[in-house]
């Protein structure tokens, strides 16, 4: 996350990396399995089973070992949540958002009194060349930031309506998906979706990033993080139906938000199985006892998995506009690049 490595909530809690990729592209199709499924959900479109390669070994560390694994069927929400329908949630239920909410000391030891306020991380971009290494350089908790006031308290989301809702902690995603009788989806889902059918494609389109020039997700076009050309035509979010869908007639699955998965985050893949019949059937992810920060000893805040990039992915910084890409988010954070959408399955075994 935050064009490439984890935050905690605060300021306190930021931490630094070196980043590099490098691209290698080949193109398959996944091998699919039409289901018999029940009429269409409002919104959601049918991704039927199948097995694919997830992962790469041509990229970061954390997308490897590439292995295979199967995934049932199962509905998922054509766009991400919009600040439309997340505003519709609150109103039904009065839900407070974690952003909304003055932190417990208890969770931050040794965290500043003046520190403690409510508040999200807000990307407020420098006006001078930077450290790559240091992002706090480009990245501010902002107090007042949240989902309503996605770039501080003088900000609000109208015309936005459309736009994918930000500032949203793993619990505010999951209390969401649990209102509208849906789940989050595991890594494994999310990644078998956004590859649209093609296995082993580098992008969720095919090999080629701009094909014929065209953009095909709001990605950063620019030296990351202070000139951004907006080749794309978007300086931060867009509507979710901005760009095409892939090839199950998704949007945004790539570029725009990062997006939570239900799964606990861990540093790397597990091998491909020893024989063909031991192929993983909807695997999920690491435990949650093994998926804390080791940078962060003072502070056990468990990170879930997200997937999918943002509109601050570059490619002098962050590659991860990918379907195999992945990263780890402290449960307890939210952010102004990252949201979710949801999937409902025949039979939710998933939590």
């Amino acid at each position: 996350m935050l064009a490439g490595m984890a935050l905690g909530r605060h300021p306190a809690m930021i931490t630094g990396g070196d980043m590099t990729a490098l691209f290698s592209a080949s193109t398959a199709k996944a091998d699919v399995t039409v289901d018999d499924f029940s009429s269409q959900p409002d919104g959601m479109i049918w991704i039927p089973s199948g097995t694919f390669r997830m992962g790469s070994d041509k990229h970061y560390p954390e997308e490897a070992p590439a292995h295979r694994v199967t995934v049932d069927g199962f509905w998922m929400d054509r766009y991400p949540v919009t600040n439309r329908q997340f505003r519709e949630f609150v109103r039904a239920t009065k839900h407070i958002t974690v952003a909304e909410i003055t932190p417990d000391p208890k969770d931050y030891p040794g965290m500043l009194p003046h520190m403690i306020y409510a508040g999200s991380l807000m990307f407020l971009p420098p006006n001078h060349p930077v450290n790559l290494r240091d992002f706090s350089q480009w990245w501010t908790f902002a107090k007042g930031a949240q989902w309503r006031h996605p770039y501080g308290p003088g900000s609000n989301i109208r015309g936005l309506d459309d736009h994918p809702v930000v500032h949203v902690a793993f619990s505010d995603a999951l209390a969401y998906a649990k209102w509208a009788g849906k789940d989050l989806p595991t890594e494994a889902e999310w990644e078998f979706a956004a590859r649209g059918g093609l296995d082993d494609a580098e992008f969720a389109w095919g090999d080629e990033f701009t094909p014929a020039g065209r953009h095909m997700a709001n990605t950063w076009q620019g030296e990351f993080p202070r000139q951004n050309a907006n080749a794309d035509g978007f300086e931060r979010t867009s509507p979710v139906s901005a760009f095409p869908p892939n090839g199950y007639e998704l949007h945004d699955m790539i570029g725009n938000v990062w997006e939570w998965t239900a799964d606990w985050y861990s540093p790397k893949h597990q091998a491909d199985a020893a024989k063909a019949c031991c192929i993983p059937k909807n695997p999920r992810g690491g435990r949650e006892d093994n998926s804390y920060d080791p940078r962060t000893t003072n502070v056990k805040i468990p990170q879930k998995v997200i997937k999918g990039g943002s509109h601050l992915c570059a490619p002098n910084y962050c590659r991860r506009y990918r379907p195999a890409a992945r990263h780890a988010e402290p449960v307890d954070t939210s952010t102004s690049h990252l949201g979710f959408r949801c999937i409902r399955r025949e039979a939710s075994d998933a939590s």
